[in-house]
């Protein structure tokens, strides 16, 4: 079988499981499995497959097929510019999370917490865009915080970022000029209607098996003391959270407070100000 061959194969395996972007998610497969850029497969299609290849690129095609999210299958997401480890115990980075990245930029900071930080793809981004920062990102998730542990050194911000593993503010000392957060917002209820990579991602950092919002009252309600004067508070949330986590910050003090959409229009950061 040649390179060409087996990728006509994989392509059309996943066209048949339904899977969408099937080419591109075959390409990419094979491109990691031969070491080689996705630009560069046309120069190598008319070459024999290595048996040995063959076989796990075949493998690696029925996982995906099985709706195992290509990012676990190929170790990383890419996310802001930066290459991020991934697996199955952290949420796998989203283009809609740069919204909150690219909102974060927008406000002085020295000192910057990421509660629940998962690979640490917020902590670490902001870091890497301003050097003269530190930061502590937290996760429930011991094996979480190693993920990000690998990021951080592979992103040369090891040095200036702290990662505890901490039960929202449980283990944080403060004060921060920024506190960021993308917390698990998915309800119970629409759980189930979710794609089928999602039963892939560790269920805790989707869904607080209620009303979406009680990560939300834990952070506006405590944020306040680990900030500084006019420091600020953004946190993403689903489309149908803007208002109650507004009304949340500002019953819990915080001033100009706004809701801001991602790409799609869709209300994606909800951002407020402690006084000061």
């Amino acid at each position: 079988m040649t390179v060409q061959e087996a990728l006509l194969l994989g392509t059309r395996l996943l066209n048949e499981a339904g899977i969408e972007g099937a080419a591109r998610d075959a390409r990419k497969l094979m491109a990691a499995l031969l070491d080689i850029d996705p630009g560069r497969l046309t120069l190598v299609m008319p070459d024999a497959f290595d048996p040995l290849i063959e076989e796990n690129y075949i493998a690696a095609i029925k996982e995906r097929a099985g709706r195992r999210p290509l990012s676990h299958l190929l170790g990383y997401r890419d996310f802001y510019g930066r290459r991020f480890s991934i697996s199955s115990d952290v949420l796998d980075p989203r283009g809609d999370t740069e919204t909150l990245v690219d909102a974060a930029l927008k406000v002085p900071f020295d000192r910057l917490l990421d509660l629940g930080t998962g690979s640490g793809c917020i902590l670490l981004s902001l870091l890497a865009e301003r050097p003269s920062a530190s930061g502590v990102g937290t996760d429930i998730s011991r094996a979480a915080l190693e993920v990000a542990a690998r990021n951080a050194e592979a992103h040369a911000c090891a040095e200036r970022c702290t990662l505890l593993r901490s039960d929202w503010f449980e283990a944080v000392e403060g004060p921060f000029d920024l506190i960021v957060s993308n917390p698990p917002y998915i309800t119970l209820d629409e759980m189930e209607a979710l794609e089928p990579e999602l039963g892939f991602e560790p269920r805790a950092a989707l869904t607080d098996e209620g009303d979406g919002l009680s990560a939300y009252r834990v952070i506006a309600a405590q944020a306040g003391a680990y900030l500084t004067p006019g420091g600020h508070l953004m946190v993403e949330i689903g489309w149908q959270q803007g208002a109650p986590m507004q009304v949340m910050m500002q019953d819990a003090g915080f001033k100009d407070v706004q809701i801001l959409p991602d790409l799609e229009s869709c209300d994606r950061v909800v951002w407020g100000r402690k006084p000061g």
